[in-house]
């Protein structure tokens, strides 16, 4: 069982009076060799750790222009996080912390953004990108690499790591032709104890296999990422011969052992556990990549059987772990006798002034950049119910995403196919306002910086693609009752991870088992032909595998766009100068029951 408070101060008390814990045995102290009735040496310290950030410093939304808020009324930010930091550094003193991250840092709010494409750091004499400077004021010491380095390119995710005080980790971010690592594999810190020696403290950083297909465009022939487990059991032995008394990984891999790509990648997506069972010498990992909160979280190693301590905090900054070790000098060398974690809520702090006084003049630039109006709409649209209905909102987007496409193939070979085209209901609280239409508005409806392509599709691969969409929702019998707050995300599929698809109608009819839910495919009124072929307008996500949807990350590409999608959206409203809602808005799908429709 793991260790729970009572146990460990039982355990404390023991060891107070003469006697250490080795492997769950008691050990005198004459044994250490400390000399008949001589307590041990003891040093205690704290990794704070974060993940998830996606380029959150200020308790702000841009997407909405106000104060960040949600049902639990977190907040979010490096800004928090820093009197958070400030706290456990009074608390524990300062040499007796350390400052982690497991990345997915530079991208994710329209700050981020707009210092990686309007005013870019890679420019000549470009600005410092915030998050360095918001993390190098607080005092990282390192942070692991996520997926979503990789978004903006090399150059970029280079000149951020130039531009910060503290390593970038990813000892499985490998240079593709000499197969070592691209970025430094880990960082060995020294921490000062009051009895001699020092505890050298090994971060192991570790980043996710799916940027192989997630980046494809921004990293194919120039990186190759293995498995987790593979490279943490290259590396936690080298560590540990060099003498590492602490071995902590920080890496971007949740913890349920799945993988959202399937087998397109022979490497795990969510790996942190596996790493914990089946390598020997890790101490703690800081997880990130799953947007989970683990508080305290042990896994025993299958070899050693010793129980390894993991922890997630929430995204976004809205909490911080803390990993705290206890350790004993025993037999010549530092010893771990307990470690433990847990998470602070930054939104029982203030804001850091420090942080937010550092940053203010990007964060008055970046307000004025997301409030500049780009054209009007005819109509208010939302997305708070577009999870279980066709809403125009999302037709909005599938309307450009179509045109894209068609102005992308004209001329050419197949310029004569249909072009249908997909989409996700990413955020239950996008608008777009009746009147004027800013940026804001138009980049909240696409938050992430997915970019368009086209595929090569057949009537009967649309069908499965839209079978194993409609896995969302949870089988409800005809005649039961139906509460839209338990109707979506079974099998814990995400949002992002329901696609709605537009350019033809179909029915998904709730009451029959996954595989059997699609029925009156149509395509201009008849039944859809197996063996048609349509062209799908697909974001890049999809396209390389994310997700795991059938057929896409085979099928042909006709075409593909570096412009992220909630660009194009951008460009289009400013294109039309009006969105007139009655020229793209239908009903193509809905949900049912026995043919009778749920809404």
């Amino acid at each position: 069982m793991p260790l729970n408070r009572r146990t460990f101060l039982g355990t404390s008390a023991a060891a107070g009076a003469g006697v250490a814990l080795a492997g769950g045995v008691a050990v005198p102290a004459e044994a250490q060799g400390l000399g008949p009735g001589r307590p041990p040496k003891r040093y205690a310290f704290t990794v704070m750790g974060t993940t998830d950030l996606h380029g959150n410093v200020f308790n702000w939304d841009y997407f909405t222009d106000k104060e960040f808020d949600d049902k639990a009324h977190n907040d979010v930010g490096l800004a928090k996080i820093s009197t958070l930091v400030e706290q456990v550094r009074a608390e524990k003193g300062r040499h007796n912390t350390l400052m982690i991250d497991a990345g997915d840092t530079i991208q994710g709010t329209q700050l981020s953004y707009y210092y990686a494409k309007v005013d870019p750091i890679t420019a000549k004499r470009g600005p410092v990108h915030p998050m360095a400077q918001a993390m190098n004021a607080i005092g990282y010491d390192a942070a692991a690499l996520g997926n979503h380095e990789f978004n903006y390119g090399i150059p970029v995710l280079r000149k951020f790591e130039e531009q910060c005080d503290f390593p970038l980790l990813g000892a499985n971010a490998l240079d593709a032709k000499t197969l070592t690592p691209a970025f430094a594999p880990y960082v060995i810190k020294r921490m000062r104890t009051p009895h001699g020696p020092d505890v050298k403290v090994a971060i192991l950083g570790l980043t996710n296999p799916g940027i192989a297909i997630w980046d494809k465009a921004n990293v194919s022939g120039r990186m190759v990422f293995p498995g987790l487990e593979e490279q943490a059991a290259k590396f936690v032995p080298r560590l540990r011969s060099m003498g590492a008394d602490v071995v902590i990984v920080s890496a971007h891999s949740g913890t349920s052992g799945t993988s959202s790509y399937g087998d397109q990648v022979p490497y795990v997506e969510n790996a942190a556990a596996l790493v914990a069972e089946q390598v020997p010498g890790i101490d703690a990992i800081l997880v990130g990549h799953a947007h989970l909160e683990i508080p305290e979280y042990f896994v025993e190693n299958k070899e050693t059987g010793k129980k390894v301590v993991l922890s997630e905090p929430l995204k976004w900054g809205q909490r911080l772990t803390l990993f705290d070790f206890d350790l004993v000098w025993e037999k010549g060398r530092w010893v771990v006798e307990r470690a433990g974690s847990r998470v602070l809520n930054s939104n029982t702090v203030a804001e850091d002034p420090k942080i937010t006084g550092l940053l203010a003049d990007e964060h008055k630039k970046v307000v004025a950049y997301v409030n500049q109006v780009i054209g009007t709409s005819t109509a208010a649209m939302t997305t708070a119910e577009a999870a279980w209905k066709d809403e125009p909102i999302i037709d909005l987007i599938n309307v450009v995403q179509a045109e894209t496409v068609k102005a992308a193939l004209a001329g050419g070979a197949f310029a004569s196919l249909p072009v249908l085209s997909q989409a996700s209901c990413f955020s239950r609280t996008a608008q777009i306002p009746a009147g004027n239409v800013t940026i804001k508005d138009a980049a909240g409806l696409y938050p992430f910086e997915n970019t368009l392509e086209a595929r090569l599709l057949t009537g009967a691969q649309i069908k499965d693609y839209l079978e194993f969409s409609a896995r969302y929702y949870v089988q409800t019998a005809a005649g039961a009752p139906v509460d839209t707050a338990k109707l979506t995300n079974a099998g814990n599929t995400p949002d992002y991870n329901y696609d709605a698809v537009s350019g033809l109608t179909y029915e998904i009819d709730i009451a029959k088992p996954n595989g059997s839910r699609i029925v009156n495919l149509s395509f201009e009124g008849k039944a859809i032909d197996p063996a048609a072929e349509f062209v799908l307008a697909v974001n890049n996500y999809r396209a390389s595998g994310g997700g795991n949807f059938p057929h896409v990350p085979g099928a042909k590409q006709l075409w593909a766009n570096s412009e992220e999608i909630r660009n194009t959206i951008i460009g289009w409203v400013q294109a039309k100068g009006s969105v007139d809602v009655a020229r793209f808005a239908s009903v193509d799908w809905r949900l049912t029951r026995d043919g009778v429709p749920v809404f």
